[in-house]
């Protein structure tokens, strides 16, 4: 096991809208160590993105705002970093592949252009040089004929290279730490298992840790050594992720891994999926948020759930009515 790379605790990220003051995430926390992968998932609306975006302080401003809680990264507290010094993390030590390629990437101007920008940024380079090292992370990324793609616009590309050429800005600096935000989010499956693979074998070469956000839970089965499960601005489940999948311990969990598709399953059958959805963030409950969404009465939904480590390594929030040990069992 190495060593804590990124420790967030307690941490409050809010926006301040129409109805007042409205938390997106609410005391979440976890580790990352170093040339580990932790995969964060949930259904959309659960604050994943929000929470990453705090992490890099990356929040729209001035609506976007952290309450509490801090974010360790190499011993440093990012919520006490200045603007300047936020710059220079961003991109040098701490890589983000952003979520959308299309608009991560400017329409006006060719990838050549916008790769060089990540060494002029953080080194002190030539723009030969930097021109060399920008042909080199497309190269590493598999980008057939590099010095050509150089040239291009992003709308030349396909989706799952537009994709590549983000990985190689993330990447461009050798980074500690690299956020991937749905890296593979509008491609087909046979591309998103290249993308997936490429990420696994640069993650062994650079030795950097990894941050996963997804909805796919095959995507954390496989790329994935710890997982938290978000819910409604709250981790409610974390755990080795082979660990999760044999023993999950939340309904919120289960229910989610009930909704993949599974080769046993009859043709044409109807899957299970989770009654509901997500609450907007300003109707939400203090306590059980779970319990809300399945319309559940009493005293869950006043007062939070512990969140206690019931084995080792394997937290959980502990809701008399959601939380199912084996001895328990699905209600």
């Amino acid at each position: 096991m190495g060593e804590e790379l990124l420790v967030v605790e307690d941490l409050i990220t809010a926006f301040e809208t129409d109805r007042g003051l409205v938390r997106a995430v609410d005391h979440v926390g976890f580790s990352v160590r170093k040339g580990r992968t932790l995969g964060i998932v949930g259904e959309s609306g659960c604050g994943k993105s929000v929470t990453a975006m705090s992490m890099i302080r990356l929040l729209p401003q001035p609506a976007g705002q952290i309450l509490q809680g801090s974010v360790k990264f190499k011993g440093e507290d990012l919520t006490q970093a200045s603007a300047k010094r936020m710059r220079k993390i961003r991109g040098n030590e701490i890589g983000v592949i952003f979520q959308e390629p299309m608009t991560a990437l400017n329409p006006v101007h060719r990838i050549g252009k916008q790769l060089m920008e990540c060494f002029f940024l953080h080194q002190r380079i030539s723009k030969k040089k930097a021109w060399e090292q920008s042909v080199e992370m497309l190269r590493l990324v598999k980008i057939p004929s590099p010095e050509v793609r150089m040239g291009d616009y992003p709308h030349q590309l396909s989706g799952g290279m537009r994709q590549r050429v983000v990985i190689a800005m993330a990447l461009a600096c050798r980074p500690d730490l690299v956020i991937a935000d749905e890296p593979t989010t509008a491609l087909d499956v046979t591309v998103q298992a290249q993308i997936l693979d490429l990420l696994k074998k640069l993650q062994a070469e650079m030795g950097m840790a990894v941050i996963m956000i997804t909805h796919d839970l095959g995507v954390i089965a496989e790329n994935c050594d710890d997982v938290a499960v978000m819910y409604a601005g709250r981790i409610v489940e974390r755990a080795p992720v082979k660990e999760l999948f044999a023993n999950p311990l939340h309904a919120y969990t289960r229910g989610l891994l009930a909704s993949i598709p599974r080769l046993e399953t009859p043709t044409k059958s109807v899957l299970p999926t989770i009654p509901g959805m997500v609450a907007s963030l300003v109707d939400l409950v203090p306590g059980c948020r779970f319990c809300q969404r399945m319309d559940r009465k009493g005293s869950t939904l006043r007062e939070r759930p512990g969140f206690f480590e019931v084995s080792e390594g394997h937290w959980v929030e502990v809701c008399p009515k959601c939380y199912h040990s084996e001895e328990v069992g699905n209600e």
